[in-house]
């Protein structure tokens, strides 16, 4: 039985690892973490095989949001390698220099970030584009000048005749691309990720994820980089999101930062329980008042009495607990909530077949596959993460990713098959050569992603009676069916753990993270 001054927080990923350190920092409440797998970090995991390590989907370690940097660095300070130079942090008003310590300071062992680079490109007719599109004549040259005009005049004639209301994610590339870069560049990729066609897709994803990225931004950003002399600002407060040119890292990837999260709240008094999950909750005066919770080694079953509950699981599961109280509509939308599931193949070989002699190992940390002929949708190299995500640097380390349903008949594959899939997927692109593969492993992410079409029209609705429970709090991707970035996450929590600390019962400022052009950079 737990004490009055307990918060059952469901979710070991960034959103409850960082709401349960906050709570540790503001309140004197207990946190109570529950996590239903056997892994920490959530999407946000990585994965050891044999030695060799997955980020799971590609983690960037940036934000317009000091507070959420400054968190990041107070956990794992930055590693500088020789020649590298940073600016400050202007957090709440003050400036001040970032925690760093040298390459050659070997006290902290692997408890460092590292500061990378970021390249990405698409792939496609078996050639690789740089993304975002770079305006050069090698870009102009591989597409050919009548792909070229043809890509100018769709996109000046969008800009004279826009599309007044985007009603759907196509109507929003295409404003901004206009149709025949939309239909080159975007639709392919972004349909195998979401399994649906982009008709149908809320054009609110690509204002969460993508907000301002257009041709226009694309332009002055290549601009840019063609005529400054100067070296690219470690905040880049004024870059768009998805063209920032370097990121933090941690050394062993994004799981590591929260594994080393997790002890540090668990110094400070709080409980973090694996392969446990919350099975029912019981409703009393629009509050929570007791919550079931199932070992799922032992299948026993164990009963809390929390003050408060934070919520990232998702949405369809948090409505089932909650169980007959919650109104029939509500309970449908909720049901017909959609999710695509993430599956990446690891792949550990002696050599790509696309290497040259002089550039054994392209410097790409992923690259989108637009090729419609497979079903691959992105592919990461470990190896320019991190280095050290690799156990031999003279290997390469790749992650082959794939986006389907929980019925489709790629989720029901064995990992050999899957391995099997990839590896030929891969080298009928002419990425790599069957015969070069040394071993491989699978990782199955069930409900990565949430989606926005199917109910997700509906969904205020299902906000609104979630947010008129008292002590119930909405924080995370899944938490709050809202594709946000691991920063968003993050917010999220510390929001809503300031919301607790003041006696605050007002969800809105939580929902407002990643719905306005810049980041909430401090809560007010």
């Amino acid at each position: 039985m737990s004490s009055p001054s307990t918060a059952l927080i469901i979710g070991a990923g960034p959103a409850g690892l960082t709401a349960a350190y906050e709570l540790l920092q503001q309140t004197q409440i207990h946190p109570y973490v529950v996590e239903a797998t056997d892994r920490i970090g959530g999407i946000s995991a990585t994965i050891n095989y044999k030695g060799n390590r997955m980020d799971i989907g590609g983690h960037r370690f940036f934000s317009k949001s000091d507070r959420v940097m400054d968190w990041w660095l107070s956990i794992l300070p930055l590693q500088l390698e020789p020649g590298q130079t940073i600016g400050e942090l202007n957090y709440q008003g003050k400036s001040r220099s970032i925690p760093t310590v040298s390459a050659s300071d070997k006290s902290l062992g692997d408890n460092v970030m590292l500061l990378r680079q970021r390249k990405s490109r698409i792939f496609f007719r078996r050639k690789f584009f740089d993304y975002p599109l770079s305006f050069s004549l090698g870009t102009f040259s591989q597409l050919g000048i009548g792909w070229s005009v043809k890509a100018v005049m769709s996109y000046l004639k969008q800009v004279v005749q826009p599309i007044k209301e985007e009603k759907n994610l196509e109507e929003f590339f295409i404003n901004r691309f206009g149709e025949h870069l939309y239909l080159t560049f975007f639709k392919a990729y972004t349909e195998k990720v979401w399994g649906v066609p982009c008709k149908e897709i809320s054009a609110e994803w690509g204002a969460q994820r993508i907000k301002t990225l257009s041709i226009t931004q694309a332009i002055k950003h290549f601009l840019r980089q063609q005529f400054s002399s100067s070296s690219t600002d470690f905040t880049q407060k004024t870059t768009q999101t998805s063209l920032i040119e370097q990121f933090l890292y941690p050394k062993l990837g994004p799981g590591h930062l929260w594994e080393v999260v997790t002890r540090k709240v668990q110094d400070q008094g709080a409980e973090v329980h694996m392969q446990q999950k919350v099975v029912k909750l019981e409703l009393s005066n629009n509050r929570i008042v007791s919550a079931t919770v199932q070992n799922d080694i032992t299948g026993t079953t164990y009963q809390l009495n929390p003050e408060y509950v934070i919520s990232t699981m998702p949405i369809r599961n948090l409505i089932c607990a909650l169980g007959e109280v919650v109104p029939a509509d509500i309970r449908a939308i909720a049901e017909k909530l959609p999710y695509r599931n993430f599956i990446s193949v690891g792949l550990l070989l002696h050599k790509l077949a696309i290497q040259t002699d002089d550039n054994p190992l392209i410097q790409d940390n992923w690259i989108y596959i637009q090729e419609p002929d497979v079903l691959a949708g992105r592919l990461q190299l470990f190896n320019n993460w991190s280095p050290y995500l690799v156990t031999d640097p003279d290997k390469v380390w790749l992650g082959v990713e794939y986006f389907c349903q929980e019925e489709d008949e790629l989720w029901q594959m064995s990992e050999a098959e899957l391995q099997q899939l990839a590896v030929k997927e891969l080298q009928k692109l002419g990425i790599i050569s069957a015969d070069q593969v040394i071993d491989g492993t699978v990782v199955k992410m069930p409900k990565a992603y949430p989606a926005y079409f199917g109910s997700y029209d509906e969904f205020p609705k299902v906000q609104a009676f979630l947010d008129g429970i008292e002590n119930l709090f909405l924080i995370g991707r899944n938490g709050m069916h809202k594709y946000n970035n691991q920063d968003h996450s993050m917010l999220t929590a510390m929001l809503a753990v300031e919301n607790i600390a003041q006696g605050r019962t007002d969800k809105s400022t939580i929902w407002e993270v990643n719905t306005e052009q810049e980041y909430h950079e401090q809560s007010e």
